[in-house]
């Protein structure tokens, strides 16, 4: 479900927790006052919502541009390089802009959201377009559109060098977006990618080029199961009539929370110390949509349920959301919240299975998966499963295992392969 905040690589493994939960007094008490300002006010959600929201405002309107960096084709191979190695589609110079445009929030009302948009220099007037949904990340600055170094923006770097559009999404919450980060809301996750979708064709028109109307969809972790979703929603013409889905090849992504996921996260067959950050901010930003408990206590151990929302505010590291919490489920669930997770009901059962559909559909054009059968962060299955939804639609996706990796490196491996089969889609429709 994650992109990786570290001080090497967002796609590697992170560091060991260097704060001892004892001597994080100071933090907790930050995060426990905070916790009474989070936002968990949602009352009505799923497409309804949205489509009632979109009908009185102008989704994908571009609001600010900002020129955030400007790279030679050999620092784009620097750039690119420590992440995917030595990719020899490096071939365009590339400006990179951080975008805000409209769009809408859970509940369908008028917000907006930021976004990064590469263009290559020298790659014609009119462009292919990849779209790149990133992985899990709960910090509001660590985003490809304010931050390098952590392997989005130099994935998006990489894509628009080889002569593509490559167009990145913040999602809501997120970059200079308002709010908190609805995490793992698929819906909230469609929209924004659609209405960046749309506002990347006017700033391109700004700068003299067009993009064509195909666009290749991909995305790493929490992105892999979004771009599924997003592909689908372009595919019914839910982005506009002007799109049309190119290719779609997920990494990596948790498409099955309550089937695959959760019964990873249970049998300890997964990095502890990752699906404590996973199943927490799921839990909380689940919660301020769907409303499956009315106190922390219910589902988190003490003292953890007193400032655990509050760490999932935008503000705070995934080093200080490490250092704040048990290294592993069993200490921060309650045995009455893992009880639920297995036999999920009501609300809880509602939040997994309107958002575990990404896969549920027939893909009308190239597909394939990727993934790793040694990913200690989101659980194989889950591109077993989404393969086999596939098929039980008529389509015969291929999946591509990238071998026993961990979650990180699988993104290091199938990114450039993504790349190269995003190529011979584009290739074959010439």
């Amino acid at each position: 479900m994650r992109s990786h905040s570290r001080s090497h690589s967002r796609f590697r493994q992170h560091a060991a927790k260097s704060v001892a939960i004892g001597a994080a007094g100071a933090l907790l008490l930050t995060v426990a006052s905070a916790a009474s300002a989070t936002v968990a006010n949602a009352s009505t959600s799923g497409p309804g919502a949205f489509e009632h929201g979109r009908q009185h405002h102008e989704p994908g309107r571009l609001l600010s541009v900002t020129e955030v960096a400007a790279l030679s084709p050999d620092q784009v191979q620097a750039a690119v390089v420590p992440f995917f190695g030595d990719t020899k589609r490096v071939r365009y110079a590339v400006t990179d802009y951080r975008i805000t445009y409209s769009t809408v929030d859970p509940q369908g009302r008028a917000t907006t959201a930021s976004g990064l948009v590469a263009l290559p220099t020298g790659a014609g007037d009119r462009l292919n377009v990849i779209s790149y949904d990133h992985g899990t990340n709960p910090t509001r600055d660590a985003v490809a559109s304010v931050t390098a170094g952590g392997g989005d923006r130099e994935a998006v770097e990489l894509f628009a060098s080889a002569g593509y559009a490559a167009v990145a999404p913040d999602y809501l919450g997120l970059g200079t977006g308002p709010g908190v980060h609805p995490y793992m809301d698929l819906a909230s996750e469609v929209t924004a990618s659609e209405d960046m979708l749309t506002a990347s064709r006017t700033l391109a028109g700004q700068h003299d080029t067009s993009l064509n109307p195909r666009v290749m969809v991909t995305g790493f972790s929490q992105g892999g199961a979004a771009a599924m979703g997003f592909a689908h929603a372009i595919q019914q013409g839910q982005a506009g009539t002007y799109w049309r889905l190119g290719a779609v090849a997920p990494m990596s992504g948790p498409y099955n929370v309550r089937t695959a996921e959760i019964p990873a996260l249970l049998s300890n067959s997964l990095n502890p110390e990752s699906e404590v950050l996973y199943i927490s901010f799921w839990t909380v930003a689940m919660n301020r949509i769907y409303h499956f408990y009315a106190n922390p206590a219910e589902v988190f151990q003490q003292p953890y349920a007193s400032i655990v929302e509050g760490l999932y505010d935008g503000d705070h590291s995934e080093q200080d959301i490490l250092s704040a919490l048990p290294s592993n489920p069993a200490a921060l669930l309650t045995p009455q919240y893992t009880a639920r997770l297995q036999h999920p009901t009501g609300a809880l059962l509602t939040a997994m299975t309107q958002n575990d559909v990404s896969c549920d559909w027939h893909p009308d054009a190239p597909t394939q998966i990727y993934a790793a059968n040694g990913d200690d962060g989101v659980a194989f299955a889950n591109a077993q499963q989404c393969q086999a939804q596939l098929a039980a639609h008529g389509d015969r996706v291929k999946l591509i295992d990238v071998g026993a990796v961990d979650h990180n490196t699988s993104a290091e491996l199938a990114t450039p392969q993504v790349l190269a089969f995003f190529s011979d889609a584009a290739d074959s429709e010439r």
